[in-house]
């Protein structure tokens, strides 16, 4: 079920756009072949570039947040969505325990969980919130700011020999993070008893790498483009791996350097093959530094960025601080985004609950000079939904419903990556491989 996206821009189909609509067939077929074989994390928010000359992911976040900024019109979907993943993993579930990021929530994060409340909940579960924060010693209530409030109760270890995990009179079938656990996981999240904890651990940032992530999308994406007839760098951003950072360690400027400018040629290439003008950038992503998202044009201008970091820390002038841990350092194909809303760029992001896409919305972004700040626009439905149709039959432009049909697929692409690369971290899949 597609919907008619109210803030899409209209405009013809573009080739790739084109091949997607012809391929419809083979490429629901070919999605529902990977989803025998493999299980998709419990839910995922993808955030997506559209360049105009290629649609490409550029995030896959298995912790997402912003739930609240989905149109009210996809809660049938998402629903739906939760009852279906829900009924794969624990038929029988009653009580599902969400575990909330560590520290004082704002209300941006509040709003989020309560619309995560709302979605199982209508699905047929008691839903509480259990915090691993060990500054929690006690219940904890906000309030939201549209009424009615949340609480946070601290986790504990239940049942005879306390190898589960739930709340005081409150034992959960299945746990559902909401945590990155971007400092690792704590003794509590470990060898629970007949509990299923979503997403697996390995799915938090102390395993999680993007690179092992953006590996699986790549061959992904070749095994795809082989089935539309089309080139996979239309769908998959190039990138190039440098390595970790350990905390408070110096970065490897030469490897960095030596990375970005192999990237740009492998980018220069393709632009030159299918005639781009615009002048190609990278971003590097390295979580807990200085250069995370700092977008470069050219190896001058990372020279410039490196020459303005902190010298001899973790690139943020500071000691490193206590729990952290190493850091990966991503150099990814930048993808500059074509679509706006009111002359401001609007990145569409696509959520999904198991195998589903159920919604999405885009991300305003501001305008600093006007000191603006970042909106959430929703995909929303208007009127009735729209399955997508060819261009033929879709003539005067009105290509919202095919575009949403569009980042739907890359989205999907992007959450096959991800249960590949939750696979191939499995510690039981790993043991497996050693016994064998």
């Amino acid at each position: 079920m597609v919907p008619h996206l109210i803030t899409a821009l209209a405009g013809p189909l573009n080739e790739l756009e084109q091949r997607v609509l012809d391929a419809t067939p083979a490429i629901e077929r070919w999605f529902r072949l990977e989803w025998m074989e493999h299980t998709p994390p419990i839910y995922a928010a993808i955030d997506i570039r559209n360049a105009g000359f290629k649609v490409a992911p550029t995030d896959a976040n298995l912790y997402p947040t912003g739930w609240h900024n989905l149109a009210g019109d996809v809660m049938p979907l998402a629903v739906q969505a939760a009852q279906a993943a829900i009924e794969k993993i624990c038929p029988e579930a009653r009580n599902l325990l969400i575990v909330p990021e560590n520290g004082a929530p704002g209300s941006f994060y509040l709003e989020n969980l309560a619309r995560l409340r709302e979605i199982f909940g209508m699905a047929g579960l008691n839903v509480r919130f259990g915090s691993i924060d060990p500054a929690l010693r006690k219940n904890q209530t906000y309030p939201l700011s549209g009424g009615g409030s949340i609480a946070f109760e601290p986790a504990l270890r239940i049942g005879p020999a306390a190898l589960r995990m739930g709340l005081k009179h409150f034992d959960p079938c299945t746990i559902l993070l909401n945590n990155a656990l971007a400092a690792g996981a704590p003794g509590i999240l470990e060898d629970l008893y007949e509990q299923y904890l979503l997403p697996p651990l390995q799915a938090g940032w102390t395993v999680r790498r993007m690179s092992r992530h953006y590996q699986c999308h790549e061959e992904i994406c070749k095994r795809f483009g082989k089935l539309l007839g089309i080139d996979p760098w239309l769908i998959h951003p190039l990138f190039a791996a440098c390595g970790e950072i350990a905390p408070g360690a110096p970065l490897n400027a030469e490897a960095l350097r030596e990375q970005v400018n192999g990237l740009f040629s492998k980018i220069r290439r393709k632009y030159k093959e299918y005639g781009i003008r615009d002048k190609p950038f990278a971003v590097i992503k390295a979580r807990g530094h200085l250069l995370h998202l700092a977008a470069v044009r050219d190896v001058k201008e990372l020279d410039a960025l490196l020459a303005h970091l902190p010298k001899g820390k973790n690139g943020n002038g500071k000691a490193a601080r206590p729990g952290a841990v190493s850091s990966e350092i991503l150099v990814q194909e930048g993808v500059p985004e074509a679509e706006r809303i009111n002359d401001a760029q609007a990145e569409p992001v696509v959520y999904t609950i198991d195998r589903h896409v159920i919604g999405g919305y885009y991300r305003v972004c501001a305008k600093q000079d006007a000191g603006e700040r970042t909106r959430y626009v929703p995909l929303a439905f208007a009127g009735h939904a729209q399955l997508p149709r060819p261009a033929p039959e879709n003539k005067d432009g009105a290509a919202a419903p095919n575009r949403f049909y569009l980042y739907g697929v890359v989205g999907r692409l992007a959450l096959v990556a991800a249960s590949y690369e939750l696979e191939a971290t499995d510690p039981q899949m790993l043991t497996l491989d050693d016994a064998v």
